[in-house]
């Protein structure tokens, strides 16, 4: 993996320039300026602070960037991580996101060892849309309180929701006025203008100076610290054995999530370079960075399809693109930081519901629903349903295991024709009685241990008096259920005087169906290349 590393690194790094160079110091600016509220955006959103979330859009910027499987990958916090993050932080305080961060660096990185980085390519599409919809969700819903400046109790979407209905849904009109004007101005702002500055620091930037000039009574950022290591960060001695154990779902919840946000954001940023992404390399640079981060006061971290889209259309070159927008979120976080504590929070939650809003695939959405693909339709709701009622996860796993199942259902479905052989159709006059009873039996699709039930049901529309040939080549492969009930209907026909063939049969099949016993069958041929070659020597004799 280290020489896979280093062969990457020295054909990125090839005939660098200072050219490059300063294509990757612009695209790096560039990234930083939509970084910037973002990362303070998710720290916020997440249950921590938005100097949290500097702290791990700058080490993880630096960190993973180094690391990555491709030069185009920029990790920083993101709002899925946010939604794990809050129930989380409800239940163990910061010093429990710090650990569980650590244990799913740790969990990625083993991952990344063991190449398991080919688990990404597993989940269906349509899953994956509705998990990204799911977490649009958890993310607007979590930026409710701060958008409207109400107060809303429980660590969830439905409890969330639940507590508005019981204590009542209360408005602060200046905290949502706020939260207006950075929606609308995002939506609306010119695209040459965007294309030039950020819309969502233009925004912040905007209604930060307002709130300073006319001391607008809203809720502010706060304090943001001037320094890389926070001091609130992961500390063992605090650590009982008792909050590791229960750490262990949501540890193994954030590796999850860091690993398929991470491979999908390669995934996509690949299609739009056309390079491709070390997979597994990636997974370690995850897993090294998280495993880091918590001793910084940092937040989950992974690689992001927003920024990551952003360096790739700002011209970035190389890796250091990724570091260099470390570099300059560190620059303003020592120059900015009295400024950036009087942010309104409102301001950061009208970010971030324009991002929710962004997030979700409508492409992919409008192509399942406008071509009444079902499946697709079935799998994305349930993928996006769980995922705001249930662990992120968990939803993840039962989308998967909906669209395997669904799967194993259809091909079930195989197709079988059969046909009754007419001797006379293949140029005999006088045809033997023995070359009379037969019927060619042609299957489609794999046979396994739910097929083969449907197989031996059409059997019986076959008289009992007529011998069965059957045709193979459309069958993929076998397994050994299906394969032990062929012997079996062999055996039970031959028994009572019906002869049975197979033929047609692909190496795989063939191999199968030896392993299983027809080898070893009586000294007659049981087996034939195909129909035509076995109905030759029949009508020969």
């Amino acid at each position: 993996m280290i020489g896979n590393y280093l062969t990457m690194l020295k054909k990125e790094f090839a005939g660098y320039n200072k050219t490059k160079l300063m294509k990757d110091l612009m695209a790096g600016i560039t990234v930083a300026a939509v970084a910037l509220p973002l990362a303070l955006a998710f720290g916020v959103s997440s249950g921590a602070t938005a100097a949290s979330g500097m702290i791990t859009a700058i080490i993880a910027g630096i960190i993973i960037s180094a690391l990555s499987g491709a030069f185009f990958q920029i990790s920083g916090p993101t709002g899925a991580m946010a939604a794990i993050l809050i129930s989380v932080v409800a239940k163990y305080g910061m010093n429990g996101v710090f650990l569980a961060t650590f244990m799913a660096g740790v969990i990625l990185l083993v991952a990344g060892i063991f190449k398991l980085g080919i688990l990404g390519n597993i989940i269906p599409s349509s899953v994956i849309t509705g998990f990204t919809s799911g977490i649009a969700i958890i993310i607007a819903l979590g930026q409710v309180d701060n958008f409207f400046g109400s107060t809303s109790s429980g660590t969830g979407p439905v409890q969330q929701i639940k507590s508005y209905f019981v204590n009542g849904f209360h408005i602060d009109f200046p905290t949502v006025m706020i939260g207006i004007f950075v929606v609308l101005f995002m939506v609306f702002l010119p695209k040459k203008i965007n294309a030039i500055v950020p819309s969502s620091l233009l925004a912040i930037i905007i209604t930060t100076a307002f709130v300073m000039i006319t001391n607008w009574d809203v809720t502010r950022v706060g304090t943001i610290p001037t320094t890389l290591i926070s001091d609130d960060h992961l500390a063992f001695g605090s650590i009982t054995p008792e909050m590791a154990k229960n750490l262990i779902s949501p540890a193994i919840s954030i590796a999850v999530l860091g690993m398929i946000e991470s491979l999908l954001c390669g995934a996509s940023a690949s299609k739009m370079t056309g390079t491709p992404i070390d997979n597994n390399q990636e997974l370690v640079a995850q897993g090294v960075g998280n495993i880091i981060l918590p001793f910084f006061g940092g937040i989950p971290a992974t690689a992001a399809i927003a920024r990551s889209s952003v360096a790739i259309k700002s011209g970035a070159v190389t890796r250091l693109t990724g570091i260099f927008h470390a570099l300059f979120l560190l620059l303003s976080m020592f120059l900015f930081a009295p400024l950036m504590s009087n942010i309104p929070l409102s301001a950061l939650a009208g970010v971030l519901m324009v991002t929710a809003w962004r997030m979700n695939d409508w492409g992919s959405i409008r192509y399942l629903f406008n071509h009444h693909l079902k499946s697709g339709e079935i799998k994305f709701v349930i993928t996006m349903v769980t995922t705001v009622v249930l662990d992120l996860s968990l939803a993840i796993m039962i989308g998967t295991a909906f669209a395997m199942i669904h799967f194993i259902i259809k091909s079930a479905h195989i197709g079988i024709n059969i046909e009754k052989v007419e001797p006379t159709r293949m140029g005999v006059e006088n045809p033997k009685p023995e070359t009379k009873n037969w019927h060619v039996v042609y299957v489609t699709g794999p046979l396994f241990f739910m097929s083969i039930e449907f197989l031996k049901e059409r059997l019986k529309d076959i008289p009992k008096e007529q011998n069965i040939i059957f045709s193979l080549r459309g069958v993929p492969h076998i397994d050994v259920t299906a394969s032990r009930a062929l012997l079996d209907f062999y055996h039970e026909e031959r028994a009572e005087g019906r002869k049975i063939i197979l033929s047609s049969m692909n190496s795989e099949v063939l191999t199968s169906l030896q392993k299983a016993g027809f080898e070893e069958i009586d000294d007659e041929q049981t087996v034939y290349p195909s129909v035509d070659r076995f109905l030759t020597k029949l009508f020969s004799k």
